[in-house]
């Protein structure tokens, strides 16, 4: 015989009072009703398999965009400078004549900010700076070429003894008549041989002894029939070297001996 408070529990359980706890009692996920409940959610600990309230799903991130190259930059500046330029031009209002106008400033000052940079770059790091190789400036080139002809003076004065030159001319060149006597002068103050070779048979008069082509030319590998031509001809490698063709003066003459002679390629520059 259950007694009256058993039977009291009974009726209690049996009431519209008890559905919520009877939901209670069904576990978290009984119709979403449980969320922040003290019981399940707190004193429980029902652990990650169990959750009162659905977590959040993380945010998607965008990939960021690839940053455009330098190149790509100044490409895109250039388009956008042509676009502004053509529009004022065929359409020249005032607005678009400005927007050009405004444009073109905005690069021209970049311009002028990379200049001066790049000067003071040139200033603070020697080994960039050019004009100490080859001097601008009016006293530094003259004290440059002072050198380099004193140099080259040197130099040529002993290249007698292992080159010589060979001169192709013709008695109907008129060219030949003015440089004959300066190549002579050359010659004579270096103490280099010269052997005149005549394309057509006639005589020199600044090189009495010379000789008649009979196929000279051809066999140095000097090319063209152009005359007067100059030809470097080294005798312990028997290589021939093109010093020039037409006329030059007595100082181009020596400063080309001197750099095919005594300079590496890209050196001098």
């Amino acid at each position: 015989m259950k007694t009256p408070a058993t039977l009291s529990m009974l009726l209690l359980a049996l009431s519209p009072i008890a559905a919520p706890v009877r939901a209670q009692a069904a576990g978290p996920h009984a119709g979403g009703q449980l969320e922040g409940d003290d019981f399940y959610c707190g004193e429980r600990r029902l652990g990650q398999w169990f959750y009162c309230s659905k977590p959040k799903a993380p945010e998607k991130q965008s990939p960021a965009a690839p940053q455009a190259s330098a190149a790509d930059r100044m490409a895109a500046i250039s388009r956008e400078l042509d676009e502004l330029k053509a529009k004022a031009i065929l359409d020249p209002t005032e607005d678009n004549v400005i927007a050009y106008v405004r444009f073109q400033r905005e690069q021209l000052d970049q311009a002028s900010t990379f200049a001066d940079t790049w000067q003071r770059a040139l200033w603070q790091n020697p080994g960039l700076d050019y004009t100490l190789q080859r001097p601008v400036n009016t006293v530094g080139k003259r004290a440059w070429l002072d050198n380099r002809k004193a140099d080259r003076d040197a130099v040529l004065t002993n290249l007698g003894q292992r080159y010589g030159l060979f001169y192709f001319y013709a008695q109907s060149c008129g060219a030949c008549d003015i440089f004959a006597p300066i190549l002579r002068s050359v010659a004579d103050s270096h103490r280099m041989a010269v052997m005149a070779v005549s394309m057509d048979g006639g005589p020199s008069r600044d090189f009495p002894n010379y000789v008649v082509d009979t196929g000279q030319r051809s066999r140095m590998g000097v090319p063209g029939n152009e005359t007067p031509a100059l030809v470097l001809f080294d005798t312990a490698t028997r290589r021939a070297i093109p010093v020039g063709f037409g006329i030059l003066s007595g100082d181009e003459i020596m400063d080309r001996i001197f750099m095919l002679t005594n300079t590496k390629v890209g050196s001098d520059f």
